[in-house]
């Protein structure tokens, strides 16, 4: 049983990290609460703990970490991040990266050391959603944070030992071979076991936060995957493979699904960007005021050291009101000031989109309009080595599906070109947004104009029913074909080509005057040009362009402007 968590013993843990969700992938896959076939947490998550597990392998040692376990931890942590896939992957790279803050510097990752670690992880994991919201996988990060804490707590009475089978903090997971085997209070293994232990209690109450699960029967897949990471990290420690099992289904109500949205932000005229030696407390006061001064606020650090260098950048309209607040946190230097509207076009291009495509026809449709295109579900990596490849100095990134949005802003995080994120979510938005695209705007002005484009366009899936399910249109079963209008089912039928044609009456029922269909890899011979004639006859007014996509999972997509 291990006193402390060394180089090799954490290189262990992402080795046996990423074998456990591979063994799991398939089981958390299945954790989705709508009834479409695109239910991929697992394999997000399997993907980003295998980037993390590639940086140790072919990556250099981080520089300037004072131990062995600091180089593994910031190596796994950055691995974490430019690997991430989803909303889960990107926090856990998260939870990973709280953890190598608070524990590289220190000589020994004990108990007390690995509940700093924890705490630090799930602060992080909350600060990378712009809007929490408990029964997820960040109630879960908080639930095993807690306890490592009160687990290392106890460790300030010399004299007492846990049995972790009588210990009520423990008892939810169960996880001692060896009844009665005395552990030391605070110990890296009580510590280990708590965090583990309260996670899965907490992953069995998410049904009880956030009502889409309990009418979904499911608990969180994101919080089930952390769970199968403190599970391998307590097999590390003790030796002892205890992995719990997926939480009992709870019964389905007669409620629908929902789903949650997501917004934008405002514009400047002035990008400002310096280096600052300032201390983290400093910086912290910093963060807050230029949050108040502008957008598109970027501090990272080393992090290492009493002093660290920072990088900062914000855009803003008070120049100086930002350098001032720099020169209250510390010593700025390296400082440049551009106004986005006397900035010269550079030797490469000035602007590029990158836009992630599903399937070969919708790959073409974007790459015609000029677009660098990426296949579907990338990871930060992915995401930014094509940012980089367009050498353009201002780029628009188009994820087209909500689980790529945090990715692509993680991706835009790192990057030195000023990019902007736009919040599409199907390609057929991606194509309003590329149709009025003016190079001749100024860019800030045409990111605007291409926002206000793609949001006007409502957008709909056909699609099969994977599984039985309750849905806000009522029952569906496996096999059935689902029509969903911005993400929500509207229709139920039991034939592709009749569901397709009460979709299209159905949303130009609420008005339109254009529609753009695009067939996917599933779709039957002759269905657009079947949707075309009906469209002719029924709303002769409005113009249809169809486009084979090629696309999985959905016979059909449909935007209406």
């Amino acid at each position: 049983m291990l006193e402390s968590l060394d180089a090799a013993a954490l290189r262990r843990w992402c080795a046996g990290a990423l074998a456990a969700l591979r063994r799991h992938q398939g089981e958390i896959d299945a954790l989705n609460v709508y009834p479409v076939p695109d239910g991929d947490t697992g394999t997000n998550l399997v993907l980003t703990l295998t980037s993390a597990n590639e940086a140790l392998i072919f990556d250099p040692a981080a520089e300037g970490d004072p131990t062995p376990h600091g180089q593994v931890l910031r190596l796994m942590a950055r691995g974490a991040l430019l690997g991430a896939r989803g909303n889960s992957g990107v926090i856990i790279s998260q939870v990973l990266r709280g953890l190598a803050d608070a524990t590289s510097a220190v000589p020994v990752v004990d108990g007390p050391a690995l509940a700093r670690g924890l705490r630090a992880g799930a602060e992080a994991a909350y600060g990378a959603v712009a809007n929490p919201v408990e029964g997820t996988i960040l109630s879960v990060a908080a639930a095993a944070a807690t306890a490592a804490e009160q687990a290392a707590d106890s460790a300030t009475d010399p004299t007492t030992t846990a049995n972790p089978i009588e210990d009520t903090r423990l008892s939810a997971a169960a996880r001692v071979t060896a009844v009665g085997l005395p552990i030391r209070a605070g110990s890296l293994a009580e510590v280990a076991r708590a965090a583990s232990g309260a996670a899965a209690a907490a992953l069995a109450r998410t049904p009880e936060q956030l009502p889409a699960l309990a009418r979904a029967g499911v608990v969180d897949a994101g919080g089930r995957g952390l769970c199968v990471l403190l599970d391998a990290l307590v097999e590390v420690v003790t030796g002892e493979a205890r992995v719990e099992p997926l939480p009992a289904p709870r019964p389905r109500t007669n409620r629908p699904l929902v789903a949650a949205r997501e917004s934008g932000s405002a514009e400047f005229d002035y990008e400002v960007q310096f280096l600052l030696d300032a201390a983290e407390p400093a910086v912290e006061k910093l963060r807050s005021r230029l949050a108040e001064l502008g957008d598109s606020l970027v501090v990272v650090g080393t992090g290492e050291g009493d002093e660290s260098t920072w990088n900062v950048h914000v855009h803003v309209n008070d120049v100086g009101a930002a350098l001032e607040v720099g020169v209250e946190a510390g010593r700025p230097h390296r400082i440049t000031v551009t106004r986005f509207a006397d900035q010269a076009v550079p030797d490469g291009p000035d602007r590029a989109v990158v836009v992630v495509a599903a399937g070969d026809g919708i790959a073409a449709l974007f790459a015609a309009e000029g677009a660098a295109v990426v296949a579907a579900n990338p990871s930060t990596r992915e995401l930014l080595a094509a940012i980089t490849a367009t050498g353009a100095a201002h780029v628009v990134v188009l994820p087209n599906d909500p689980n790529t949005q945090p990715v692509a802003a993680a991706a835009a995080r790192e990057a030195t070109a000023a990019v902007r994120v736009l919040p599409t979510r199907s390609p057929v938005q991606a194509l309003a947004a590329l149709a009025v695209r003016d190079p001749a705007r100024e860019f800030d002005d045409d990111v605007i104009e291409m926002a206000k484009a793609a949001g006007a366009c409502r957008y709909a899936e056909v699609c099969y029913a994977s599984r039985d399910a309750l849905t806000v249109a009522g029952p569906c079963r496996r096999g059935d074909v689902l029509a969903l209008v911005e993400g929500e089912v509207h229709l139920i039928g039991t034939d592709l080509a009749e569901t397709c044609r009460e979709l299209l009456d159905r949303l130009l029922g609420g008005g339109g005057e254009l529609v753009t269909l695009l067939t996917g890899a599933g779709a039957p011979a002759g269905l657009a040009d079947a949707l075309r004639a009906h469209a002719a006859a029924h709303w002769p007014f409005v113009e249809v362009h169809t486009y084979t996509g090629g696309h999985p999972h959905y016979p059909l997509l449909v935007g209406v402007e």
